[in-house]
């Protein structure tokens, strides 16, 4: 499965971008519906950190820095999932990836769990 990310870009404080991922590959609408798809950041200097994701039950969840502000969504029959970002912080500016699993994981918040990464798509956030 290859995943494209897409959607990054320079914002003010306070502003929203919605960032795509589209997936092509071995995966059909029907089988992308079986993945677990996630949202991963990482900051100049820092180490990759969990923003969402979907499970293959369709359960979403959200680290606790994003809640209330992101909204992690997909279209299975598109094999495209999106985050839409919301009341925007300087803080959230990262390298945002887009990952997905076609297996039962322990912890969806884990980056290793996950086997297929698009390139990632910048996010600036200015003050």
């Amino acid at each position: 499965v290859q995943l494209q990310a897409s959607g990054g870009g320079l914002v003010q404080a306070g502003g929203s971008l919605r960032l795509s991922c589209a997936a092509s590959g071995r995966a059909s609408g029907d089988t992308f519906n079986s993945y677990t798809t996630g949202w991963f950041r990482q900051a100049p200097g820092k180490g990759r950190e969990f923003v969402a994701t979907i499970s293959r039950n369709g359960s979403t969840y959200y680290a606790d820095s994003v809640k209330g502000r992101f909204t992690m969504s997909r279209e299975n029959a598109k094999m495209t999932i999106y985050l839409k970002m919301n009341s925007l912080k300087p803080e959230d500016t990262a390298v945002y990836y887009c990952a997905a699993v076609g297996r039962r994981v322990r912890d969806l918040r884990i980056s290793y769990e996950y086997d297929f990464w698009g390139q990632g798509t910048l996010v600036t956030v200015s003050s």
